[in-house]
């Protein structure tokens, strides 16, 4: 999903002529309008990933420059931004649309973590695995590289999070449990009122 985000923001942004070497942690970086666009939070293997404030940019080093001593790249804040948000939201279109009860799920490192077991209106997902069930929200979510549906956690994370379910046990999330109670409550409530016909 990075790697995905990434290419976007390559091809929408002209390269700068000064290619940048290392920004520390915490500069700024400037967009063409001298503008801040936000801080820079790592640079790691040639990205270098800026904090917006909305959003977590990965930009590649080389589109940036240090002009007039301020480290700058050929693009706005708002541009940034709009090409992240419209990334994120094809990214959770792709990991809803995979997000449905039966799908196999595998961890973050690749491996086999068990299969969808419920998705509730608050997204709130329940994976059934071997040995029990683990519940995660969407948004820790994602479509793979290959399409896979993926928890953000690696089998050892997930292991360690399993819960046993006793034998027999009915299997709901917090507001499935919470809707079945408000529609046993509405039956009660709302029960047949007989009238005897003499």
């Amino acid at each position: 999903m990075k790697f995905a985000k990434l290419a976007i923001v390559a091809t929408a942004i002209a390269a700068t002529p000064i290619a940048a070497h290392a920004q520390d942690a915490g500069t700024t970086v400037f967009g063409n309008d001298d503008a801040p666009i936000g801080t820079v939070e790592s640079n790691e293997g040639g990205i270098v990933t800026v904090d917006t404030g909305a959003h977590k940019a990965p930009l590649p080093a080389n589109l940036l420059a240090e002009r007039e001593g301020k480290w700058t790249v050929n693009a706005t804040k708002a541009q940034i931004d709009g090409m992240m948000a419209a990334q994120k939201a094809e990214a959770d279109a792709k990991r809803d649309a995979a997000l449905v009860e039966g799908a196999a799920v595998v961890s973050a490192d690749g491996q086999p973590a068990g299969t969808v077991y419920t998705v509730d209106s608050e997204g709130t997902v329940i994976i059934r695995r071997e040995g029990g069930i683990m519940t995660l929200t969407k948004d820790t979510m994602a479509v793979d590289a290959n399409g896979a549906l993926m928890a953000l956690y690696s089998l050892e994370q997930i292991a360690a999070n399993t819960v046993e379910v006793p034998e027999g046990a009915e299997i709901l999330t917090p507001a499935q449990a919470a809707e079945k109670q408000a529609a046993a409550a509405a039956e009660r409530d709302n029960g047949p009122t007989g009238r005897l016909n003499m």
